[in-house]
């Protein structure tokens, strides 16, 4: 979700800043920030390091070795209102696009972006992303099933997902298992509960975990079983370079944690 930050309210946040100290305004956006103060051309020169905004604190620790404060006027990490949106400043709106930061990494790999084989690749990756990273919501049809207690399992839930790591994909099936306690769930939303999770930037045990959770507080059921069995190029295609390795992850909840017998049956249905 964007979020346009006006000029109005850069300025009446710049406005509360000390003005008397020498301001070194990090390349690029922290520059603009720094011409409405006091700036200087070196950080030598600088009482304080400003950016325009603190994300995941990369650039904040890029600088720390300066040993000296940095600020910043906008801050993802501990503004509510602010958390989860992207955040377009006056000298980006309408600049250029996003697509052109790929150019440039295309450009950073030798690459010849202008080629016939990679002139429309910077926009298909960011629709691809921006796709793939939008799954959608649903809601999480349940019907009464009184009297209906015994276990129901889905096998082979086809899955993708992407490294958080390296943005390299991972894939495989999923298998996911609940005992009713007076509700089921439509079998679709079994599925999509999956593709909820995975279609981000992830990890296999956490996908895992959430799936089972959301199962849970959503049915309320005498216990979740879920599996994923995956494939993850970052260990096939880099590092290690061992194809056709698998990783297996679960997490069991109520009666498949708490009784043998009962993740035993459902451990021997998914074989």
């Amino acid at each position: 979700m964007e979020h346009i930050i006006s000029w109005e309210e850069i300025i009446k946040r710049v406005n509360k800043l000390d003005k008397s100290k020498k301001y070194y305004g990090v390349p690029r956006g922290g520059q603009y920030i720094a011409a409405m103060l006091n700036p200087v051309d070196t950080i030598e020169e600088a009482d304080i390091i400003i950016d325009d905004l603190l994300d995941s604190g990369k650039t904040k620790q890029d600088y720390a070795k300066h040993d000296k404060p940095f600020i910043v006027i906008f801050n993802k990490q501990t503004e509510e209102e602010l958390k989860g949106k992207w955040l377009v400043f006056p000298w980006e709106v309408k600049e250029e696009p996003v697509e052109n930061n790929f150019v440039r990494i295309l450009q950073y790999l030798g690459e010849d972006p202008t080629r016939e084989g990679l002139r429309e690749t910077p926009k298909r990756y960011i629709k691809f992303m921006k796709e793939f990273l939008a799954p959608k919501e649903f809601k999480f049809t349940c019907f009464d099933a009184e009297g209906t207690d015994e276990m129901i399992v889905q096998t082979n839930i086809p899955f993708y997902s992407l490294c958080e790591h390296h943005i390299a994909p991972f894939f495989g099936v999923a298998n996911i298992a609940y005992i009713p306690n007076g509700k089921i769930v439509g079998l679709s939303k079994l599925a999509r509960t999956i593709d909820l999770y995975a279609n981000r930037f992830q990890n296999q045990e956490r996908i895992t975990t959430q799936v089972a959770e959301r199962i849970q507080e959503e049915l309320e059921p005498l216990g979740v079983a879920v599996t994923l069995k995956a494939q993850h190029l970052c260990m096939c295609m880099r590092g290690v370079k061992k194809h056709d390795t698998w990783t297996t992850t679960s997490k069991m909840l109520g009666a498949f944690k708490d009784n043998l017998d009962t993740r035993n049956e459902f451990l021997n249905l998914i074989k």
